[in-house]
């Protein structure tokens, strides 16, 4: 399944530079705590000084659900709903892409990629198990 088409407005706009440069922009604060892109202020201290800072690409598997095809679209594969934890601590929710769900376990390395819906629609951020 690919990911659907995802564009971008005025919030995202950042975010979707950095998705199209081939980076996850977390949000830091001066404390130097992580946050989830979509914040405004920091999670852990409240600061409202925050800057966009790029995620090193780790993360481990917190959880997951599998979308199984319908049986008209035997030939499809099953879709593998993530929630991720960043190795800099922030969690994400997204797909993993080209993983056997039934290999999958709690704490599984996983990388980063991108993955856009065509040319015209933003990239997004996915998911592949780690090498």
């Amino acid at each position: 399944m690919n990911v659907g088409p995802v564009n971008r407005d005025e919030a995202t706009s950042e975010f979707f530079d950095g998705t199209a440069a081939g980076q996850f922009l977390l949000r830091r604060c001066p404390d130097g705590h992580y946050s989830e892109p979509a914040v405004a202020q920091c999670t852990t201290c409240r600061a409202a000084d925050l800057a966009f800072v790029p995620a090193a690409g780790g993360a481990s598997l917190v959880s997951w659900t599998v979308i199984w095809p319908k049986a008209a679209a035997a030939a499809a594969e099953p879709v593998v709903l993530v929630i991720a934890e960043f190795d800099e601590g922030p969690w994400w929710w997204s797909q993993l892409i080209g993983a056997d769900p039934a290999g999958l376990a709690v704490g599984a390395r996983l990388a980063l990629d991108f993955q856009a819906a065509d040319a015209e629609h933003e990239s997004v951020p996915v998911f592949r198990l780690a090498d």
